[in-house]
């Protein structure tokens, strides 16, 4: 008999459109997941004058989610075998909720943060599941289609997300942003119910007695990317030495974690990150651009916000309008490109999309105080559409070709080395933002703008553009595998 709520029987009761709904099920939590990361960034102005605290603490805001969120992009894999989609999935949504509405409500700022790691536990555990679920449910030829539909999805929501979050910000304060997850949480909560299965992947039964979560190596990728980041912070305060030792100590703990995972494998054990992964040469090169573009990313998303408000003195409504046709144009290019995602070779898909990137970060150095602002609008069109290109065709181009139990661990793997990149793409901004801003004789407690404090921008939109050279020189590696013929 057939296991209530197992795959194969929510395959008999909804057939071929099943594998729809739960699409549909998981891209409603990852557009939640996805805007409580970027959303509040819009808040972050306000909420510095409100606690009193400068933009090196407010940037943890930021940091601490996307640590958290990084770090526990890990247990994913583990998390599905052991206990299922559905309790996994399920129990990220409630975590996420609650966290959600504790920081809405909440009046110190340590309690925000809180909040914040929370919110990122939970949405680093939901990440990888959509490119799970596409990978193995969904066949070659379907695959650009539902990479189409899912990431039009997931991008719609944060990019109309900064324009309502701006406007709440003006009308009801920071706090408002906290509470936009609860409705998209509840809808995907009940139909978790309904259309999510309670097996793991592959439609075999989760299974509770699976060896113990690797949680040496869960140790040390977290002491690491916390290592790793506060290192940089200090960089900017002038504590060298701590800070030296610091980031020394990241590297000394990577070199553990890989030997590590090295000596689970042998030993027979079930490691955090199957190096096995990185044999495959499209997945090691996309895992290397995904960290190099992750940098470019999120360290945009934190700055660009800041640089319309404090360096042109724009509103946080008019900073979230200005943003919301970029943001619109970018699920309208991924609805476009990612059906032919599967189709076209990932490294010139990636590689035309970074070069879009890399144009928006370096034109943004010809603007001033007197630049119209459908010129930033432009600008930031540029930027987004190139993520339109990069985004449907790098996860599923990576692991085209891997063998299908390999399959979570990959997703997981570039997905926690995407949002490193990004924890470390934020603390860069943020640091590099304070250090040009005191070079050039500025600071942003001054309550008006200056051309002094858009050459401290400009000079890390510098930086993000070199970024995404990097990321452009290892794009140019990917390419398919050359299918294997059976004798």
């Amino acid at each position: 008999m057939t296991e209530r709520g197992s795959l194969a029987d929510l395959k008999s009761r909804y057939g071929a459109r099943h594998r729809w709904l739960m699409l549909t099920t998981v891209m409603i939590g990852s557009m939640a997941a996805i805007m409580s990361s970027t959303i509040m960034n819009v808040g972050i102005p306000d909420m510095s004058l409100q606690f009193g605290i400068g933009q090196d603490q407010a940037q943890w805001v930021s940091s601490s989610f996307m640590v958290a969120m990084t770090v526990s992009m890990l247990t994913t894999p583990w998390l599905l075998a052991r206990f299922g989609y559905r309790t996994t999935y399920m129990g990220c949504m409630l975590l996420l909720l609650t966290a959600g509405i504790a920081g809405g409500i909440s009046n110190n700022y340590n309690l925000v943060l809180t909040a914040r790691v929370v919110e990122g536990l939970a949405a680093g555990v939901v990440q990888p599941i959509p490119a799970i679920i596409i990978l193995r449910a969904f066949d070659t030829a379907e695959q650009g289609r539902a990479n189409s539909f899912f990431g039009m999805g997931v991008v719609l929501a944060p990019a109309i997300g900064p324009s309502i979050g701006g406007l709440l910000v003006d009308w009801m304060g920071w706090r408002s942003l906290f509470f936009m997850v609860v409705p998209f949480c509840m809808a995907s909560m009940w139909l978790a119910q309904r259309y999510v299965p309670t097996t793991a992947p592959g439609g075999v039964s989760a299974n509770h007695g699976k060896p113990s979560l690797d949680l040496a190596g869960l140790a040390l990728a977290t002491l690491g990317t916390l290592c790793l980041l506060n290192g940089l912070v200090l960089l900017h305060s002038g504590a060298y030495v701590t800070a030296m030792c610091l980031l020394g100590a990241a590297l000394l703990i990577t070199v553990s974690f890989v030997i590590w995972q090295r000596v689970q494998s042998t030993k027979g054990g079930v490691p955090l990150m199957n190096l096995v992964l990185f044999a495959h040469r499209p997945f090691a090169m996309g895992t290397t651009v995904a960290f190099i573009y992750g940098i470019a990313m999120f360290g945009s998303t934190y700055l660009l916000p800041l640089y319309l408000q404090l360096g042109l003195g724009l509103s946080p409504s008019h900073v979230g309008t200005l943003l919301l046709p970029a943001g619109l144009l970018l699920a309208v290019t991924i609805a476009i490109v990612g059906r032919y995602s599967s189709t076209h070779p990932t490294h010139l898909m990636v590689s035309f999309g970074l070069v879009l990137l890399t144009l928006s970060f370096a034109l943004m150095l010809m603007v001033n105080l007197q630049t119209t602002l459908w010129v930033l609008v432009a600008f930031a069109i540029l930027g987004r559409v190139g993520l339109g290109f990069i985004l449907p065709s790098l996860n599923i181009g990576a692991m085209r070709g891997m063998e299908a139990d390999l399959i979570p661990q990959g997703a997981s793997a570039i997905n926690f080395l995407r949002m490193l990149g990004g924890a470390a793409g934020v603390s860069l901004c943020g640091i590099l933002l304070e250090w040009r801003l005191a070079a050039h004789g500025d600071s942003l407690t001054n309550h008006q703008t200056s051309a002094a404090r858009l050459a401290a921008f400009d000079d890390v939109f510098l930086m993000l553009a070199l970024v995404c050279v990097l990321a452009l020189l290892a794009a140019w590696q990917i390419r398919a595998p050359r299918p294997h013929h059976t004798p």
